[in-house]
């Protein structure tokens, strides 16, 4: 077992936990009712003889629950329950770490999930009138103009834009930062950041913990470069369990851990801030890189950004990456990973991959950074994709069979469905498909092929009417198999 070091201010932690135990408590007796106002922060500190931070993390703790949400400038209020009558549980997972073999099927997926008047439910994008396309434009033609001379060369020693660099290091002061700016490689992509972090800690035949379910993306780089998938059980609310990790790390073999803390894809869920601390601290005293994926953060839907590991890092063991491609476009291949201890290895291989990246796009997205525009764009943003995924959950609980389950996500915006167990989602994928609808079957999100009876849809896109219409029609095909 771990020290004590593990789960520092135990006694603040304990309050918290005791005010959510007990406002969920009046929820449940029905003494707090769905549309009823919480008592105020400031109310509930005075009264209760707790810090603002203990209260504010009480709230959020029930909000990362689906039991109240926050309104702006109205306070904290009892949520509607959701359509379904329950959450994914979480499923035991296998024993030792098993080889990746996920590629073809994913590939055939995500194609048929693309053609002409297939209905757009599989692959995790957004849709592109929620992005600022425009003024991107606007400010490539103004940044080529500008500045000529971006486009008569290249780097592969110097691969960052230092205003790119800049803006990011500000940003974190928001993450429970700053970062380091000498720590951060600019990468094409969060997707080549995860890359360049495994083969800077990994060699092949190694073992790396994933979540279970785990982005399947995620599961694609361990296959192509060859390393194994020790699956870890997690929480459709509170993410990996630090409890199973530990257990299966007690006696090593397990190179790097690698995860979607925030708004985990597919489930959505936030790690709480204690379990990350944990994680942290876990990961480096037994010698396992951490590698997160945060690309999801910026699109919380509570009131706060939740912070990602990175900012209980004290040994340089974290290594942070995201990108722009689910905020503001996907075609700007721009990404980051703040590389802590392994900066110069993760930098060695971007050199030899991939060389430096779009110094013009990265001018670009600097600018955009530093303008007031872009935090203005992601009030609207999460607004929106909560929205959908409301309306997503509402729809799948209008047409999906009665015993169906699903996540509650607390940002991003996808969808984790869960059939009852006699459904197989893998085999009615071909009937759906048959009917122009597309989605994941929930085993390209498992090594060993768990979750068979799972799926996960997209929300990126407003629920128009032909969206309800095609989450009726993928009802009926799943209804009649």
């Amino acid at each position: 077992m771990m020290p004590t070091v593990l789960v520092p201010l135990m006694s603040e932690l304990l309050r918290y936990e005791k005010l959510a135990a007990e406002l969920e408590g009046m929820v449940a007796d029905g003494a707090l009712r769905h549309g009823d106002r919480l008592p105020s922060v400031r109310r509930l500190s005075q009264e209760r003889r707790l810090s603002v931070s203990t209260v504010v993390q009480a709230l959020r703790q029930l909000e990362s629950r689906g039991l109240v949400e926050a309104r702006p400038q109205s306070g904290y209020f009892v949520r509607r329950p959701g359509p379904a009558r329950g959450e994914p549980l979480p499923r035991s997972t296998p024993d030792t770490a098993v080889p990746v073999d996920v590629t073809q099927r994913l590939v055939r997926v995500l194609q048929a999930g693309c053609k002409p008047l297939v209905a757009p439910l599989a692959a995790a994008l957004p849709a592109p009138q929620l992005l600022p396309v425009a003024a991107l434009q606007r400010l490539y033609a103004s940044v080529a103009r500008r500045h000529p001379k971006l486009l008569e060369g290249g780097s592969h020693v110097n691969m960052n834009e230092p205003a790119l660099v800049r803006q990011l290091v500000r940003r974190s002061l928001a993450w429970g930062g700053p970062l380091a700016s000498d720590e951060i490689v600019i990468t094409n992509s969060c997707t080549e950041a995860l890359g360049l972090c495994l083969r800077a800690v990994t060699k092949p035949g190694d073992t790396v913990a994933v979540e279970s379910p785990g982005y399947y993306l995620m599961l694609q780089l361990l296959e192509t470069l060859g390393l194994r998938a020790l699956e870890i059980p997690t929480d459709p609310r509170h993410g990996l369990s630090v409890e199973a990790f530990e257990l299966a790390s007690r006696h090593g073999g397990i190179a790097a851990c690698l995860l979607v803390p925030n708004a985990s894809n597919p489930l959505g869920s936030v790690m709480p801030d204690d379990r990350k601390r944990q994680l942290a601290a876990l990961t480096a005293a037994r010698g396992i890189a951490l590698i997160e994926d945060d690309i999801y953060g910026d699109l919380h839907f509570g009131p706060q950004r939740p912070w990602p590991i990175k900012a209980f890092d004290t040994t340089g063991n974290v290594m942070l990456c995201s990108s722009f491609s689910k905020s503001l476009s996907p075609s700007l291949r721009i990404g980051f990973v703040a590389a802590g201890r392994y900066r110069s290895a993760v930098a060695l291989q971007k050199t030899i991959t991939s060389g430096g990246t779009n110094p013009i796009t990265q001018n670009v997205l600097a600018e955009y950074l530093e303008s007031t525009a872009f935090e203005r764009h992601l009030r609207r943003l999460r607004r929106a994709y909560e929205q959908q995924v409301e309306a997503m959950r509402a729809a799948v609980g209008r047409h999906f069979p009665s015993a169906t389950r699903m996540s509650q996500p607390q940002g991003g915006y996808v969808l984790w469905v869960e059939l009852p167990d006699d459904l197989d989602a893998t085999r009615l994928y071909e009937c759906a498909i048959g009917e122009n609808l597309a989605y994941v079957p929930g085993e390209l999100f498992s090594a060993s092929g768990m979750y068979r009876n799972c799926l996960r849809l997209n929300c990126g896109n407003p629920h128009t009417p032909e969206m309800e219409d095609a989450v009726r029609r993928l009802g009926r095909v799943i209804r009649g198999g």
